[in-house]
């Protein structure tokens, strides 16, 4: 076989392993991004009443907590977010890289949890 016939081969597969090495990975577990805002009162307020115990509760091992910072971070880029965000905090449920839903603003922990078991609803069993 001639060996321009092979080159394109090679070339194929090494652009496709320099993409798969130069792009932005895909988060592939849900995640529950939480837009923040330095001095944001109602960021404290989801800060002293729900983050401590966030991790232990079946929702944060099912969607661990994401800190972005919205005046100095912006938008993840492996993140697909259905729309802009700006308001803090804003809770937006991550799985497979794609937006969910979301929770816009913090009111009380009670609120908080159920908004969060209605999102958490429409995960993808896990397997």
């Amino acid at each position: 076989m001639p060996a321009f016939r092979r080159f394109p081969r090679r070339s194929a597969a090494a652009l496709a392993v320099v993409i798969a090495l130069t792009a932005p990975a895909v988060a592939e577990a849900a995640e529950l991004l939480v837009f923040e805002r330095r001095g944001c009162t109602w960021c404290g307020r989801f800060e002293a009443e729900i983050a401590p115990v966030y991790e232990k509760t079946d929702e944060g091992r099912q969607a661990p907590l994401r800190r972005v910072d919205i005046d100095a971070d912006g938008p993840p880029a492996d993140v697909a977010l259905a729309a802009p965000v700006r308001l803090a905090p804003t809770f937006v449920l991550i799985d497979a890289g794609r937006e969910i839903g979301r929770i816009t603003g913090y009111m009380s922990d009670e609120a908080f949890w159920g908004l969060l078991g209605t999102l958490t609803e429409r995960l993808a069993p896990a397997s």
